[in-house]
Parts: C-alpha cells; sequence; structure tokens
C-alpha cells in the first residue's frame, strides 16, 4: 500500500500530460489559464472569508459560546454528552480550524481515549462547515440566493451531531461504563 500511495501522484500527473499530448492540447498554457482563473477566485472570496472570520471571532470573544454551554449543559449532562462537547457542537458549522482547536483541548484535557475525545472526534467527522462552505464556494460564483442551502446544511449539520452522539453511545459509552 504505501508503494501506492507513494507513486500515485506522479503516475497521475504523467497520465495528464499523456492525455493532453495525445489530444493535442497545449499543457502549460491551459494551466497557466486555470492558475489565473484560481488566483481570480481568491481575490473574489476575500471578502466572504474575512466575514467569516470576524464573524468567529466576535461570537467567541462576546462569552456567547460560555452562556449556551451553561444554559444546555444540565439537559445535556442527562443525555449523557459533556458539556464540555457543547462548544464544538456550535462551533463545527462555522469554522474547522476554531472546532479543531477545541477538538485539541478537550483530547489534552480529558486524554485521548476519553468518551468525550471520541465523542468529540466523531461529531468533528460527521458534520460540515456550512456557514464557511455557502460563503466561500456561493460567494466566489456569485449565488446570492442560499436560503434552501442554508437550511439544508443546518438539517444535516443538526442531524449529524445526533447521530455521532448516538454512534458514539453505542459504540464507546458502554464500553467505558
Amino acid at each position: 500500500m504505501s508503494n501506492i500511495s507513494l507513486y500515485i501522484l506522479p503516475i497521475m500527473i504523467l497520465s495528464i500530460l499523456i492525455a493532453g499530448c495525445i489530444k493535442k492540447v497545449p499543457v502549460y498554457e491551459e494551466f497557466i489559464e486555470g492558475a489565473k482563473d484560481g488566483f481570480k477566485v481568491s481575490v473574489t472570496i476575500i471578502p466572504y472569508l474575512v466575514a467569516i472570520i470576524v464573524g468567529i471571532s466576535m461570537f467567541k470573544a462576546s462569552g456567547a459560546i460560555d452562556l449556551i454551554t451553561a444554559a444546555f449543559g444540565g439537559i445535556m449532562q442527562k443525555l449523557s454528552v459533556p458539556a464540555d462537547i457543547i462548544p464544538i457542537m456550535i462551533t463545527r458549522s462555522l469554522s474547522g480550524s476554531a472546532t479543531l482547536g477545541l477538538f485539541s483541548d478537550i483530547v489534552t484535557t480529558h486524554g485521548a481515549d476519553s468518551y468525550i475525545a471520541k465523542l468529540a472526534a466523531v461529531m468533528v467527522g460527521s458534520s460540515e462547515t456550512t456557514f464557511y462552505v455557502l460563503a466561500v464556494y456561493f460567494g466566489s460564483i456569485g449565488i446570492k440566493k442560499y436560503r434552501y442551502a442554508l437550511l439544508t446544511g443546518i438539517i444535516a449539520d443538526i442531524t449529524g451531531i445526533v447521530l455521532a452522539i448516538l454512534a458514539a453511545r453505542v459504540f464507546f459509552l458502554a464500553s467505558i461504563s
């Protein structure tokens, strides 16, 4: 398997070059055109990225996450969901890097083999950064009406969180008790 992974990228690049030569496509010129388009997209999405970063920073700095954790901590404990997982539930649809930072804190505090670390890992892998995706991808191509995509993304995130909790309870909670 390690040999396959070692050679897969060079084989892919060589295959693209050979296919381009066979079809008489100017591969280098097409690559340059793609790079130019990529740069234009990058410039287009910068305002959306700045807005997301500022919004997340304000959300964290305001203490809203702590208030929400305090408000729902008791309910979550009754459902066998540690209160320390609530910030991950909140930030996952906003920012992948913020969520990974919170996940790292949980693993450092509770240990990698703890139930909460396993639950957090499943939760991080079971949802998407919905608001980031909408801002970057929809913003880059100029889609302004994304109400239904937002609703679908939020429903998918909630479903992912609920199923992550259920899966962690089935696979990890029983082995700890």
